[in-house]
């Protein structure tokens, strides 16, 4: 990746002075100095924007305040699709009419994960890998149970992630879909989307990219891949807070032949018909179940348009940057100590988080969110570094880098 900073630079002062991104820090509510100092936790929740707020404000006082129950025949019952066609347009790579908003990441995936059941009838076999995240193999070991299906396990390198190749050995006959993690949750891997796309489709099989640690920081083109099904989360790089709905991608040509275990009112051809049997919609208004959460979609959209205005090409570039220079300070100051580096230094292979382990970590973590330094522990030893482009600075993993090797420091004397 051609970047637009000055290879020379190697200070956190000029690597931020050069950054044109900068000024997106502005849109971010930032805490005081003095509760934190460093947040490396963007890939667990993303900062709030600072206008969300009165933007909030506004929709309560109107469409919710003043407009009431009418705002669903005059704009709610469609947003779930206008939301999730700029979710396309903006990050998925995605022509509108194959995204939809609602729910939680579990629900989206139980649903869809079900729904490829049923559209490849015949097939018993679902692969997942062993270091996906629990979620998604509960899920899959639910669905399991329930169906009778075989589980077919890949082991990748927790240190990197599923390649091509492991996909290309268990694939066969009798596989109906195959759940994957777009960038693994623990190593910041980045699988390789279009050629296990391919390998998948090569076997009959259907494929389900989990994209929560890579929507909003790598730029994603699902029509161009060919991608099947799709599950994301809007509370990390996408900045929509706590709890804030999931997305669910369905390729429109499968749209008709897939069926959700989920039936619903809203999913139904005819919500307001009240119709004494269940008829699904036709489009990805039948993978809908109950009333979308129209309050919690709206910081998401003010999101999407700061992702825009930055664009997401420019987005990654900075990503990577941040990436490389948490893994330059790593090797100055945190391997002498005995951290082992977890995630790929290979930036084409890696997401936007850096993953370090040690096995004091898990104090060290403590320690350090007592001194406003927030990264995040993942089990057994792992410390995540989050790096969300438009608000991270430099001078934030500086800061945050050497906090970690001073807990670790203090941790190691006892």
């Amino acid at each position: 990746m051609t970047s637009s900073f000055a290879p020379a630079l190697n200070s956190a002062a000029a690597l931020d002075a050069a950054d044109p991104l900068a000024s997106y820090r502005e849109h971010f509510v930032h805490s005081d100095s003095r509760e934190i100092l460093s947040y490396l936790d963007g890939n667990s929740l993303g900062r709030p924007l600072a206008a969300t707020a009165g933007k909030m404000k506004e929709f309560i006082d109107g469409e919710w305040g003043t407009r009431l129950i009418r705002s669903w025949d005059e704009s709610w019952m469609q947003e779930p699709f206008r939301v999730g066609d700029r979710l396309g347009e903006v990050v998925l790579g995605a022509a509108p009419g194959q995204t939809v908003v609602a729910d939680s990441t579990s629900v989206m995936l139980y649903k869809l994960l079900r729904a490829a059941m049923t559209g490849r009838p015949g097939r018993d076999e679902i692969i997942v890998d062993r270091e996906n995240f629990p979620s998604d193999r509960f899920l899959v070991e639910g669905v399991a149970a329930e169906l009778g299906t075989t589980i077919r396990w890949i082991e990748p390198d927790p240190a990197g992630g599923v390649s091509a190749d492991e996909v290309r050995q268990v694939v066969g006959p009798r596989t109906a879909v195959v759940l994957l993690s777009h960038v693994a949750y623990r190593s910041g891997f980045l699988a390789d989307a279009p050629a296990i796309t391919k390998i998948v489709h090569d076997a009959g099989a259907l494929v389900l990219w989990d994209l929560c640690h890579s929507v909003g920081s790598v730029p994603l083109q699902l029509d161009a891949w060919g991608v099947d099904l799709a599950v994301g989360c809007t509370y990390k790089y996408l900045n929509g807070g706590p709890g804030a709905p999931a997305f669910a991608y369905v390729r429109s040509d499968l749209q008709r032949q897939l069926q959700q275990p989920l039936w619903g009112w809203m999913g139904a051809r005819d919500p307001f018909g009240m119709t004494a049997e269940y008829r699904p919609a036709d489009d990805m208004r039948r993978f809908l179940t109950g009333t979308p959460p129209i309050l919690a979609m709206q910081p998401l959209k003010h999101m999407l348009d700061l992702i825009a205005e930055a664009g997401i090409e420019a987005i990654r570039e900075k990503s990577v940057l941040l990436t490389e220079r948490a893994i330059t300070l790593y090797d100055e100051i945190l391997a002498p100590l005995g951290v082992e580096l977890t995630s790929p230094r290979d930036c084409a292979q890696r997401g936007s988080h850096v993953t370090i382990d040690h096995p004091c970590f898990r104090k060290v973590v403590a320690l350090l969110w007592e001194r406003g330094v927030v990264p995040d522990f993942r089990a057994p030893r792992g410390l995540r570094i989050g790096l969300s482009p438009l608000s991270t600075s430099f001078a934030e993993i500086e800061a945050g880098i050497a906090a970690i090797r001073d807990a670790l420091n203090e941790v190691l004397r006892g």
